[in-house]
């Protein structure tokens, strides 16, 4: 009975000790623990201002914008390349990311462009007289008459041609073939055909009139007499062009011009004449561009046996290069043009993307090549690429305030002109608006600032408007260091003041003028006023040069 009481105590002794260690060492085996959880719970390491990543603090707040800091976790604290930015693949979805691979393949030449039907001026013809006289009948009456060769244009009387006529019936009745032979040269010079000749030698009867007919076959594109008209060598009577063969002068961009060659196939349909193509080829690239539309122009020669091209109609053409050179290739949409840039967003994986600099070269209908910038293993962005080039840019690597080889240093301080909204003497803050400043690459804003111990805030009234120093503060933030109050209802040239040397102006001695009495300030001449500021700048300059 004993052992049995015994057995029972170390039984429950057993199960006891079973029941609390257990759970503990499936704690530990899991490490799902609350203590672990806790610990394995991602903690910010700082905050940042979201315009200005060197603008840090230990807890949340706002930027001197005032906009929300923003968190720093511990893998996204440098350890990737400057401007690398990573988002969530739930983000990625959201904001429709679509990558591409750079591709090196044969580029495609082909343009689409327009154009417009003209007649071939190789065959264009116009008709002037030979001699001086008056039109007696037009047997044209309206431009755009269809005419073949041989047809009767006008009958003209002129007295030159009767007495050419008259020379020729006289050589006749000589009998003297050198005279008969020089006559009709005459004529013929005087276009006068070969069967009105032969009429005259046979007659003998010169004509008062003598009809004009056409040199070859086509259409009137010009038609500038009438029935009546005095006539002299000078005149431009009218034209005729043929409608065999045309040529379309299309427009090309400047930098298309490099891709385009005379020979290369041209492709072109007319919107008035569906389901027709017709082939032709590139002519002629003319040597000149368009000032206003900085395109040049080419030209393109199409046959037309059935005449159904007519001039000035509508074209949409195809060019087709016959380049076959192979080179690196990106999809059109891709490339990010800034005007001083040209940029694509690199897909890095795992969610990360960072903008570079590319070097574009021949621009296609779809595709961009690109000399200098990409590899061909490497993957880029081409929907939602602004969206990660601007959040990119904040951190990136770009230098973008370069002269010459020497990066420009942003200044500590500015002076701006502007409008104060609200003052707090309680926190020492001002709420102000102030135009753009390009020192510090900053748009036009309303702004809290602090303000500075050395600023007298009695001079500071809501609606004021004045001229302000801002500075950059050791914390990373800006404070009202300096103001300067002109009179009332006068502001000071804003353009002059833009204009002066703001290292001179920090060197002035600020104290003494905010010690100075603004009343007598106010009544003061201020063109004396600036005078003497101008003065102690100069002794200062000449001063520091020295």
């Amino acid at each position: 009975m004993k052992k049995l009481f015994s057995y029972s105590i170390i039984l429950i002794i057993g199960v006891g000790i079973g029941v609390f260690v257990y759970p503990h060492l499936n704690n530990m085996n899991n490490g799902t623990g609350a203590g672990s959880t806790a610990e394995q719970e991602a903690q910010p390491l700082y905050w940042v201002a979201p315009m200005d990543p060197n603008y840090r603090r230990d807890q949340p707040g706002k930027s001197p914008m005032g906009m929300d800091l923003i968190p720093v976790y511990e893998e996204d604290d440098g350890s990737d390349s400057p401007g690398t930015v990573r988002i969530s693949p739930d983000v990625v979805n959201n904001i429709g990311v679509r990558t591409a691979q750079v591709e090196w393949s044969k580029f495609d030449n082909t343009i689409n462009t327009v154009g417009y039907v003209q007649y071939d001026e190789n065959l264009l013809v116009h008709i002037h007289p030979r001699v001086e006289g008056w039109i007696e009948k037009l047997h044209v009456k309206a431009i755009g008459d269809p005419i073949n060769a041989g047809d009767p244009l006008y009958d003209i009387y002129s007295p030159a041609l009767v007495n050419a006529q008259e020379e020729l019936v006289l050589a006749l009745k000589r009998g003297n073939s050198t005279l008969i032979k020089a006559a009709q040269e005459r004529l013929r010079a005087l276009q006068i055909s070969t069967d009105t000749i032969e009429t005259l030698t046979k007659s003998r009867q010169p004509t008062q009139t003598i009809t004009v007919t056409a040199p070859r076959s086509g259409v009137i594109d010009q038609l500038n007499v009438r029935d009546g008209f005095f006539v002299k060598p000078t005149t431009s009577m009218m034209s005729i062009g043929a409608l065999d063969e045309v040529w379309v002068l299309g427009e090309i961009f400047e930098r298309q011009m490099m891709n385009v060659k005379p020979g290369d196939k041209v492709v072109m349909q007319i919107d008035a004449l569906p389901g027709n193509e017709w082939q032709g080829q590139v002519d002629y690239i003319y040597p000149t561009l368009d000032s206003q539309t900085r395109t040049a122009k080419i030209r393109m020669s199409f046959e037309n046996p059935d005449r159904l091209l007519k001039p000035d109609m509508f074209a949409n053409l195809l060019i087709q290069s016959s380049d076959g050179e192979e080179s690196l290739q990106i999809p059109k949409e891709a490339l990010i043009r800034t005007g001083t840039q040209d940029r694509v967003v690199l897909a890095l994986g795992d969610g990360k993307f960072k903008s570079i600099n590319v070097t574009p070269g021949r621009i296609g209908s779809t595709m961009v090549e690109i000399l200098d910038g990409l590899d061909e293993a490497d993957r880029i962005v081409t929907s939602a690429q602004f969206m990660l080039d601007s959040e990119s840019s904040k951190t990136s690597d770009f230098k973008r305030l370069y002269y010459g080889d020497r990066e420009v240093a942003q200044p500590e301080s500015v002076w701006v002109e502007a409008k104060i909204n609200t003052v707090n003497p309680d926190s020492q803050i001002v709420n102000m608006d102030h135009p753009a400043i390009d020192e510090w690459q900053w748009p036009q804003m309303t702004m809290d600032f602090d303000i500075a111990q050395s600023v007298d805030m009695q001079q500071l009234k809501e609606g004021m408007s004045l001229h302000v120093e801002i500075s950059k503060t050791s914390n990373g933030g800006y404070e009202l260091s300096s103001i300067h109050v002109p009179d009332q209802g006068q502001m000071m040239d804003h353009s002059r003041h833009q204009g002066m040397d703001h290292s001179q102006h920090q060197n002035m001695d600020h104290s003494e003028h905010q010690g100075m009495d603004h009343s007598q300030h106010q009544s003061m001449n201020h063109g004396q006023h600036q005078t003497s500021v101008d003065a102690k700048s100069n002794s200062d300059e000449q001063e520091t040069l020295q």
